[in-house]
């Protein structure tokens, strides 16, 4: 969709100088005089005017959605209409491509268009759970009750998110101060040594011989190691977004020890609460499993939760649907089944949800008890090759003087 810088005074006359997200010029200015702004200036961005934002920077987070939800829901209560709202919400929002949303939001809501439909024509902003929480909030009369569901499923999510980041961060950062380290005791601090060893004809130890030659290596191919470092970044971050790569990485996720029980744990925690969640607003089960497959990160769990809907369809209990996967673990499938014979699955799964959420905390704590060692232990090992190189050389001549001076 094209994007549209502007320059216009809001209703209380203040300049503001933003960009607007339209299908063309003529419905960028309807946008923006229907929240009664004054446009002063309005141009298309082309390829090189635009602002050049990264995807995973500039769309907005799980904790941004749940202020949103929850600024909403704090400001309907008050009595106010929901144009009202999203104007409000427009103006005060910090996430830039969420708050031309809302604004282009308010200008269809205007028209008379419903919330739920003004949404989902923003659906790299507003994912299909949310977009239909609050359809069916709507239809309902109870949209309040789906905005503080959406609020805590959001912050449920960023919890569980920040968990795994915690998780990787840690010793991702260790990794690369090693090798910057590395690089410039490689191509800095070894080569001093080398040279002084050198001209003291001194007989070197192999491993000395062995860092000599990266070292030397090192000074003349150190920006090929950094571009390689890079460039496979760089394939990873394209590789993971093809169906191969993302099966791959998925497969990784799920048998590599260090990580399998917090993949696991996540998953189950996602997809318990997006589950009950869905159906205690008063979506079928299917339609529920379409939506939660939408939201699991795994692809192995994603291609779960499909498999599970279309045994569920044919008539299959999703219990069972669940232990035919093999991907969930009893406890879900149990959980599962007792909700599914009291008829009150969606407190099942709402309790199973938590007991998972305490369970990803505590895989995360294991993981960093288990990550931060294992960094530690390899850091070390580099660098007592490093120093073994420089002193076993001095250690050398120094017993050779002994012997020279006896």
């Amino acid at each position: 969709m094209p994007s549209y810088s502007y320059v216009a005074l809001n209703k209380e006359g203040k300049r503001v100088k933003d960009t607007i997200e339209a299908t063309s010029m003529e419905t960028a200015k309807s946008s923006l005089r229907g929240v009664g702004y004054i446009i002063l200036e309005i141009n298309e961005l082309s390829a090189f005017t635009k602002d050049i934002e990264l995807p995973f920077l500039g769309n907005p987070k799980a904790k941004d959605l749940a202020i949103f939800c929850r600024q909403f829901v704090s400001i309907i209560r008050a009595g106010v209409s929901v144009s009202a709202v999203l104007s409000m919400l427009g103006q005060q929002t910090e996430n830039k491509k969420l708050a031309s949303a809302i604004r282009v939001m308010q200008a269809d809501v205007e028209k008379g268009m419903t919330l739920a439909g003004a949404m989902r024509r923003h659906p790299k902003i507003f994912n299909s759970m949310l977009v239909n929480m609050i359809a069916a909030g709507e239809e309902s009369g109870n949209l309040e009750s789906s905005f503080d569901q959406m609020e805590v499923y959001f912050e449920k999510n960023h919890k569980i998110h920040g968990a795994v980041v915690q998780a990787m961060i840690y010793p991702i950062i260790l990794i690369v101060v090693m090798i910057i380290v590395l690089i410039v005791m490689m191509t800095r601090i070894i080569p001093q040594f080398m040279k002084t060893f050198e001209e003291m004809n001194a007989e070197l130890p192999g491993v000395t011989k062995a860092v000599m030659a990266v070292s030397y290596w090192f000074v003349d191919w150190w920006w090929a190691v950094v571009l390689a470092l890079v460039g496979f970044a760089l394939w990873c971050v394209l590789f993971g977004r093809t169906d191969s790569g993302k099966h791959f990485f998925g497969w990784i996720a799920r048998k590599v020890p260090v990580v399998k029980l917090l993949t696991v744990r996540s998953a189950c925690a996602t997809f318990c609460r997006t589950l009950s969640l869905l159906l205690s607003s008063g979506i079928q089960l299917t339609d529920s499993l379409d939506l939660t497959a939408a939201n699991m990160r795994n692809i192995y769990f994603k291609e779960g939760v499909v498999a599970a809907r279309s045994l569920v369809s044919r008539g299959w209990s999703l219990r069972t649907a669940l232990e035919d996967g093999m991907l969930f673990p009893p406890m879900v499938c149990n959980m599962v089944g007792i909700g599914e014979e009291s008829g009150d699955l969606q407190d099942m799964l709402a309790k199973a949800a938590d007991y998972y959420d305490d369970e990803v905390n505590d895989a995360v704590s294991r993981l960093l008890a288990l990550l931060e060692p294992i960094t530690i232990i390899i850091m070390a090992f580099f660098v007592l090759i490093l120093v073994l190189s420089i002193f076993l050389p001095m250690l050398t001549m120094t017993k050779a003087y002994d012997q020279y001076l006896q």
